[in-house]
Parts: structure tokens; sequence; C-alpha cells
């Protein structure tokens, strides 16, 4: 997977390997905690473990076709955000993948690093042959224009469970991959 050349951006787009399990998990624990206070149960959110997450994201790492890039700052080497994704896990044509997970820190949000991610991801999945791209997405979620200034539209509600809690979610599409790669520009 080849970086992208971020040379007036303060951060590095790399692949992520095992060695970043313990921070991918801190971002995604910090980040829910941020942005899903109010909208997931307080208890729930409370109880995100970095260990915990750290242990599933290795169990993801080590599936088939799925693959993680992470955001770095790059005169520390710490994540300071991510994108997992790979075959969708509903039954569809493999042509369409999935993004499971985009998570960028709170501080880091508006610097164009979560288009980084899209961009870098969607080069990666268009290079393994998918022509389109979703994400669910918590429909109380505070960053879902993020997905639509980037050219997905909502095609499908469903249901999520997270602790004992049931919440709607929303299915974003790109029903062009090429398209999403070439995105460029603008804050995330």
């Amino acid at each position: 997977m080849a970086d992208i050349d971020h040379m007036d951006q303060p951060f590095e787009i790399r692949p992520g390997t095992g060695d970043d399990l313990f921070m991918i998990a801190g971002v995604l624990v910090d980040t829910w905690r941020s942005a899903f206070r109010g909208l997931l149960a307080d208890g729930f959110l409370d109880g995100l473990s970095r260990e915990e997450q750290a242990v599933r994201h290795a169990r993801r790492m080590g599936e088939p076709g799925v693959s993680y890039l992470v955001a770095t700052e790059p005169s520390v080497g710490d994540v300071i955000g991510f994108a997992n994704f790979g075959p969708a896990r509903a039954r569809l044509p493999a042509h369409i993948h999935e993004l499971y997970a985009l998570y960028v820190r709170a501080e880091y949000q508006g610097a164009g690093i979560g288009r980084a991610l899209v961009r870098s991801m969607a080069v990666h999945c268009a290079g393994q042959g998918a022509t389109s791209l979703f994400a669910w997405v918590l429909a109380g979620n505070p960053n879902r224009g993020f997905y639509e200034r980037l050219g997905a539209k909502a095609v499908e509600t469903g249901r999520i469970g997270l602790g004992d809690q049931s919440y709607e979610q929303v299915a974003y599409l790109w029903d062009d991959i090429a398209a999403l790669a070439r995105t460029t520009g603008g804050p995330s």
C-alpha cells in the first residue's frame, strides 16, 4: 500500500500493524467517549477498555482481507486516527467493501486526517477490485455530515446493540470508489 504524500499536512498515513494496536484502541475508546457522550449510555462508554479493544482489533487484523490504515504524527509516531476496512460483513457482492471503523482524535479533527484516511482506503480497496464502499454509522453520530460531504448517500437503516441498548444506524454508500479515491482537499 503506497503512502499518500502529505507534504503540507502534519500527519502521515501508513498501514497499521500489530505494534499499533494499543494506540488504535486508545483512539477508539477516547473518540467514542468524546463523540458519543449523551448519545450512548454512560455505563457502556465508561466500560470501554483499551485492553479489550486491542484484543478485539488484534483478532480483526488477522481476518482475511481486513486492513488498517493509521494516521500518525511524524515527529512522535503516535496514532491520532485510523481506518479499518475490508470485505463487507453482510452478504453482498465481492466488489462492495465495508468501512468498519474510522476515528480521529477530537483534537485533530478538521485537519484533513479523516479525508486522507478515506481516500487512502478507497485507493487500497479499488486496487483489490472493489467498485463500491459502504459504512454503518450511528444515526445520532454528530459527524455524519463528514460522510455526506465526501459524497456518501444514506441507503438503509438498521439497529445495533451496544451494551444493553439498541441504537438506530444508517448505512452510507459510495457507489463509485474510484471517484472517492480521487477526492482531495478540504477539512475533514
